[in-house]
């Protein structure tokens, strides 16, 4: 009887290491082209991987949002998300707003995140940034 308690101990323990190894976690995300974003979260959402968020994840990080799940996403006591206006490059080679891009960029965010979003004027080239107890309504604790 010991030694059956001690292999379903041993059993738990490889499933919860298994588990936990299978979540990515972002710390300090700044950002920055989308299309990156669109691909890497594109191989996210099919590995079936978690998210921690455990930091800043601001710009295009952000998209994970839109990416993946609620039930996939979590966010710690340090949690950050920072949104801004989607930008691009003139032909003279300067950044504009790009309201299509922005608008397109909104859209795929949950409601919740886009009422927040609304509540403080929208996306703008200002960055906003959602933390604390508002982001942990609306995503679990981790």
């Amino acid at each position: 009887m010991k030694y059956v308690t001690g292999f379903l101990v041993a059993i738990l323990l490889i499933l919860n290491v298994s588990e936990a190894s299978s979540a990515v976690r972002i710390t300090n995300d700044r950002g920055g082209l989308i299309g990156a974003y669109i691909v890497k979260y594109q191989r996210l959402a099919s590995s079936g991987e978690t998210v921690i968020i455990d930091g800043l994840c601001a710009s295009a990080c952000t998209m994970v949002l839109s990416a993946l799940p609620r039930d996939r996403i979590c966010v710690t006591s340090r949690a950050t998300l920072g949104f801004h206006a989607a930008w691009n490059y003139g032909p003279n080679g300067r950044a504009f707003t790009d309201p299509e891009a922005t608008f397109m960029l909104y859209s795929t965010y949950p409601t919740p995140v886009r009422r927040w979003i609304a509540r403080r004027g929208g996306l703008t080239p200002h960055t906003i940034f959602l933390s604390g107890k508002p982001l942990q309504g609306m995503y679990r604790s981790c």
